[in-house]
C-alpha cells in the first residue's frame, strides 16, 4: 500500500490553520465580519462567536486528519459537507452578494482540494481489497481459537458468524 500524498498533509495543516485563525477572529471579534460586509449587527452576536468555536474545532479535526487523511477520510467528507452547504444556503438566502465574499476563503478554495483527498482515499480503500475468496476456501483457512478450522465446526453442526469490521 502506497501512502498517501504529501500535498494531502499540507492542505489539512492549511485547513487546520485557517480555521483555527478565522474560528478564533470570529469569537473574539464576532462584529467584524458583519461591519466588512455592510450588514446589520446582530443582536446575540453571541451565537455567531458559537459558530466560531465550531470552525476552530473543525480545524482541529483538519490537524488530526492531517496525520493520515486516508485513515481520517469521515472528517475531509464533514469538512466538505459544511463547505457545500454554506454557499448553498448562502445562495437562497436573503443576503448581499458582497457578504458571500467571505465564502471564498471559508468554503470555495477547499472544494477541489477536499474532494481530490476524498477521491484518493476512495481509491486507497479499493486498492485494499483483494480478491474474493470461494466460500469453501475462506472456510478451510479460518481457524478459531483452538485450532479448528470454520469448515471443520460447521460440518459438526449449524454455525452462526458474526462478521466485525470497523474503519479504522
Amino acid at each position: 500500500m502506497k501512502p498517501h500524498p504529501r500535498w494531502m498533509t499540507h492542505v489539512l495543516l492549511a485547513a487546520a490553520v485557517y480555521n483555527l485563525a478565522w474560528g478564533g477572529f470570529v469569537v473574539l471579534w464576532p462584529l467584524a465580519p458583519f461591519r466588512w460586509a455592510g450588514l446589520a449587527e446582530p443582536n446575540y452576536p453571541a451565537i455567531w462567536q458559537c459558530l466560531g468555536m465550531v470552525i476552530g474545532v473543525y480545524g482541529i479535526g483538519y490537524a488530526i486528519a492531517a496525520a493520515d487523511p486516508y485513515r481520517h477520510w469521515p472528517i475531509v467528507l464533514v469538512g466538505l459537507l459544511g463547505k457545500l452547504f454554506g454557499p448553498l444556503g448562502f445562495l437562497f438566502s436573503a443576503l448581499p452578494w458582497n457578504a458571500g465574499l467571505m465564502l471564498l476563503a471559508n468554503d470555495l478554495v477547499w472544494w477541489l482540494p477536499f474532494s481530490l483527498i476524498l477521491r484518493g482515499a476512495l481509491r486507497h480503500a479499493l486498492q485494499d481489497q483483494g480478491p474474493a475468496l470461494p466460500a469453501a476456501e475462506a472456510l478451510a483457512g479460518a481457524r478459531t481459537h483452538t485450532g479448528a478450522t470454520l469448515a471443520e465446526l460447521s460440518q459438526r453442526s449449524p454455525l452462526l458468524l458474526v462478521f466485525f469490521r470497523h474503519l479504522g
